[in-house]
């Protein structure tokens, strides 16, 4: 798998060559470079199927990389510090990401999605959904890329109702009453889902509060949703949750 490597500072690209020389030995590094022209000249001109791209490089960022290729036909890795410019973005396209010190098992798992999913040189749909949400201020993002098994949805965050915990899956529960199954845990949504006003109301449980019906006081609180379904609210988020479903 032929992969290119991005980031303003050497020292991090030699880190990042030398953790995927000892351990993704599928990977062959083509380039390395350290500024937006001369990604895009590699780009062009290697054709790669992965590219790790560091968010911030100097004045400009890796989102420039991708504005600027008329084809992006990769698979991207964000290489990035965790409160960095765009890293909701990144996260609600459902697009792989590396924080710095780059941990060594979550590298290897990113390449080897990477690899899975560069069987076909396809437009990477994905960073079209990344780069149209960056256009918006990350508190007004208003839909989600969820990965499926064999597709990738995007759907509307005014059309969840609720997420439920499954282990380390994540069951979505839509208003069309379709019910999707995702590979993450239900603590990266509700992190994610938060500034957007989704409430979690218990360890297994995320509610969109636009289907709360009422508060029933029976077991020390319980959420009734429009659509019957009963929902338990934990001790711990008792207040926050009455909290906020007062300011709706």
């Amino acid at each position: 798998m032929k992969a290119i490597l991005i980031d303003d500072e050497i020292s991090n690209l030699e880190n990042l060559q030398t953790l995927l020389e000892r351990h993704c030995p599928q990977v062959t590094i083509m380039a390395t470079t350290q500024n937006v022209c001369d990604a895009v000249d590699a780009i062009e001109k290697y054709l790669p199927d992965l590219v790790f791209l560091d968010i911030q490089m100097g004045e400009q960022t890796g989102f420039d990389v991708l504005k600027l290729l008329p084809k992006r036909n990769f698979e991207v890795v964000f290489v990035t510090a965790y409160d960095q410019y765009g890293i909701q973005a990144v996260k609600f396209a459902a697009l792989d990401y590396l924080l710095k010190p780059i941990d060594i098992e979550e590298l290897k798992t990113a390449v080897n999605k990477a690899e899975h999913k560069s069987t076909t040189k396809i437009q990477n749909l994905q960073l079209d959904f990344l780069l149209q949400q960056l256009k918006k201020p990350e508190t007004n993002i208003s839909k989600i890329a969820l990965q499926m098994q064999s597709e990738i949805r995007y759907v509307n965050l005014s059309e969840i109702i609720r997420c439920e915990a499954d282990n380390t899956y994540t069951h979505f529960f839509l208003s069309n009453d379709e019910k999707i199954l995702v590979s993450k845990s239900l603590k990266e949504y509700a992190d994610l889902l938060r500034p957007n006003g989704f409430l979690r109301t218990h360890q297994s449980h995320l509610v969109n509060p636009k289907f709360v019906k009422s508060w029933l006081k029976e077991d020390g609180g319980i959420l009734l949703l429009m659509s019957g379904e009963k929902i338990p609210i934990s001790k711990p988020n008792k207040d926050t949750v009455k909290q906020a479903l007062k300011q709706l």
